[in-house]
Formats: structure tokens, C-alpha cells, sequence
């Protein structure tokens, strides 16, 4: 029997199940970023990023609005002469890219004795189910490249980890300028706690009675006509939105309803870590009243995914956090993301 125990947990057996990991995860991610390259005029964004392209491509003025680590990495490549399907496609796999940082560094603040394998499939099973990370993929694709880049830097400032908070702070923001409406919000995460939640229930309950637009509205107007004039001709139905707010808070209150399903001492370090949620929350209560408002709220509900992960690679209950298990999941999540992606379901 111990025979048996040791073959199992051998290094031998150990490297070859990791092995195993990387190639579903690979295979996974070569699948859905085809599906995401050869989407077609999927998207609502993918049309001015294919005119931005081609504009590259031809040589002729790039808009110079955009981002300059996104602009930059455009024409390098745009001076391979790819196609504009193989430009979605490396976007695409720039942004898996931002996700294996973030995993990875919140996989170490976590300090989990799970493999960081497993919890990076967990993470990317729940970013797969996630109709936000289809909206990141295909229509706000700067923003999503930058999203997580912001969660890693603001973790970065809890943890003292100054440099790092600057670092990947400039990339997040070289990505999409919005990502200094996050970081300026840094700060919060040097109070105690009890003043973290009690500043998150202000906000929350000043944006749900209109407070904060009231507010911005009679103090600083200019931000106020900016807000309001985003894409003035959309339909996505603007002003306060209820539904939001408590969808975003419900995120926020779920580690701490199941922490006593959560080993220790992961869930303790779990629930420190939504102080980083609470952060990326306080854009959209200050301003969520403009158009397309969800977008405010993207980093956030990116983040979620490596929360829900978290919860379950060190959950009590062991056929959540069984990496078969967490395989399979990807593989279907994979599928549900393609479906997602085809036809144009985002949040």
C-alpha cells in the first residue's frame, strides 16, 4: 500500500500530471482564441478596431487617441503584414497572458498549498462561463487587456509592494487610460478594514439614491457633461443602475457567506483580498450613472473569477477543488465561451 502511495506521488507522476495541465490549458486557449480570431464583425468595437488596422497596415495615420502600449503593439504588428484575423487573435492571447499574471501573483499572496496549475484552470474555467470576459474579448478589448493588470497592481499595493504597483500600474494604463480611475482609489486599501466596508456601504448607498451623481453634477460639471456625452447616441440605457450595484455587491458579501467552507489559512487571506474588489467598485458608485456603465465595472468583474477560484482550489468540499474535476470544467467552459463569443453574448 505505501508502495502504491509513493508511486502515485512520485516526481515522476507529479511532473507528468502538471504536463498534462499546461497542454489542456494550451489547448484550450488555441480553440477559443481561433473562435475569437475568425469571429467575423462580432462585436460592437470591431469594427473601428478593423479600420484602425487596416489604417496600419496601409501605412497611413494610426489614431493617435489610443493608448500608446496599445497603439505601439499594434504596429509592430501591423508591420508583419498578418491579417487582421491574426491581429484579433494575438490580442487575444496578449490578454491570456495578463490573466496568467494576475493568477500567478495572487496565487502566491494566497500562499495555497494548491498547485498554481490547478488554480490557473479554475481561474480560466470561471473566466470562460463569464459573459464579461466575452465583452472584454470582443468589444472592449483595450479595456480588457488592461483589467486585470489593474487587479494585479492594486494588489500589489496592499501588499507593499510599491514597485510592483507602479509597474504594472503603467502597463494597465499604457493598455487603457480608464485604468487611473482604479488606482487613484489605491489608497483605500492602507485603512483599517472596518473602514474599507463601512466607505464601501457609503458609496454603495450614495450611488443607489442617485447621491453621487447629484454631486458630481453640482461640483464638477465638466466631469459630469463628459460622463454623460460617452457615445451620447446609445441605447444602452444610462442613469442609475440598481441592478449593477447590487450584482457588484453580491460579489463583494459572497467570500465571507461561504468562508466556512474554505480551508484555513487561505480563507482568511480570501476575504482580506476583496478589499481589492471593494477598489475596483468605487469607480462605477462615483460615476455608473453614464453611459455604458458596465464598463466601469469590467476589472471588477474580471477579478471575481480568481475569487471564485480561489474559493473553490481550497474549499472543504474535495471534488470542487479535484483538478480532473477543475479540468473537465474547462473544457465545457471552453465551449460555453466559444458560444459566448459567436453570438455576441457579453455583460
Amino acid at each position: 500500500m505505501d508502495q502504491t502511495v509513493a508511486l502515485i506521488d512520485s516526481p515522476t507522476n507529479n511532473n507528468a500530471r502538471i504536463m498534462l495541465g499546461v497542454m489542456l490549458v494550451a489547448a484550450a486557449i488555441v480553440v477559443v482564441d481561433l473562435v475569437v480570431g475568425t469571429r467575423g464583425n462580432i462585436g460592437t468595437d470591431t469594427s473601428v478596431y478593423a479600420g484602425v488596422y487596416d489604417a496600419l497596415l496601409h501605412h497611413a495615420e494610426g489614431q493617435s487617441r489610443f493608448e500608446p502600449v496599445f497603439y505601439y503593439l499594434s504596429v509592430v504588428l501591423a508591420a508583419t503584414g498578418m491579417s487582421f484575423t491574426a491581429y484579433e487573435s494575438v490580442l487575444f492571447l496578449v490578454m491570456m497572458g495578463t490573466v496568467v499574471v494576475a493568477t500567478r501573483r495572487y496565487h502566491d499572496y494566497l500562499e495555497s498549498e494548491t498547485r498554481y496549475m490547478t488554480f490557473l484552470v479554475a481561474s480560466l474555467l470561471f473566466l470562460f462561463i463569464s459573459p464579461v470576459m466575452s465583452n472584454a474579448s470582443i468589444n472592449v478589448v483595450r479595456q480588457g487587456l488592461a483589467s486585470l493588470l489593474v487587479f494585479t497592481s492594486l494588489l500589489a499595493f496592499y501588499r507593499r509592494q510599491w514597485r510592483a504597483f507602479v509597474l504594472w500600474g503603467l502597463l494597465a494604463t499604457g493598455f487603457h487610460y480608464s485604468s487611473l480611475l482604479y488606482l487613484v482609489f489605491a489608497p483605500v486599501l492602507l485603512l483599517k478594514p472596518k473602514l474599507q466596508r463601512a466607505l464601501g456601504i457609503a458609496a454603495f448607498l450614495a450611488y443607489c439614491s442617485g447621491l453621487t451623481m447629484v454631486l458630481v453634477r453640482a461640483l464638477v460639471p465638466g466631469v459630469y457633461t463628459m460622463v454623460m456625452a460617452y457615445d451620447a447616441s446609445s441605447t444602452f440605457k444610462a442613469g442609475v443602475r440598481l441592478d449593477f450595484a447590487v450584482f457588484s455587491l453580491f460579489w463583494y458579501v459572497l467570500p465571507f457567506v461561504v468562508a466556512p467552507l474554505v480551508r484555513e489559512p487561505v480563507r482568511e487571506r480570501i476575504n482580506r483580498s476583496t478589499a481589492v474588489y471593494l477598489v475596483l467598485m468605487l469607480p462605477f458608485f462615483a460615476v455608473g450613472w453614464g453611459n455604458f456603465s458596465n464598463r466601469y465595472l469590467l476589472p471588477a468583474w474580471l477579478s471575481v473569477s480568481l475569487i471564485l477560484a480561489a474559493i473553490c482550489c481550497d474549499n472543504r468540499f474535495s471534488p470542487l477543488r479535484n483538478p480532473v474535476v477543475l479540468r473537465m470544467g474547462l473544457v465545457g467552459a471552453a465551449g460555453v465561451f466559444c458560444y459566448y463569443v459567436t453570438h455576441g453574448i457579453v455583460l
